[in-house]
């Protein structure tokens, strides 16, 4: 295939392209978003509603701010890194004549001296 054939193949798919770009830079530019200001009262305190909202203790009618969807944030993060975390554990696992040895194996044995003594 010549340069002139494949030029003319990818002139179409450019020109796709950039036609979606300008529609989706149109839509974006004239679109209203109607936020309005908000936030949380200056006295709220996040973190001890999640607390409250954790352990369940919205008896004692404490919670200014809702914080259920926080809470469902915060645990699937806890959850995200204990993941990353067992992952980590397990890749620094390596093997050796097809036993598998822990990360930590070697620092609580003597460092390879013959007979164990720890000078």
């Amino acid at each position: 295939m010549s340069n002139d054939e494949s030029r003319g193949s990818r002139i179409a798919p450019a020109i796709a392209v950039g036609a979606l770009f300008a529609v989706l830079a149109a839509t974006v530019n004239g679109a209203t978003f109607g936020f309005e200001a908000v936030g949380f009262p200056a006295d709220a305190s996040i973190v001890h509603n999640l607390g409250y909202a954790l352990f369940n203790l919205g008896a004692y009618d404490v919670a200014t701010v809702p914080a259920e969807g926080f809470l469902a944030a915060f645990l699937i993060a806890a959850v995200a890194l204990d993941v990353a975390v067992d992952g980590a554990v397990y890749l620094a696992k390596r093997e050796e004549d097809g036993s598998v040895i822990a990360a930590v194996g070697g620092a609580f044995t003597d460092g390879g001296r013959d007979g164990g003594d720890r000078r």
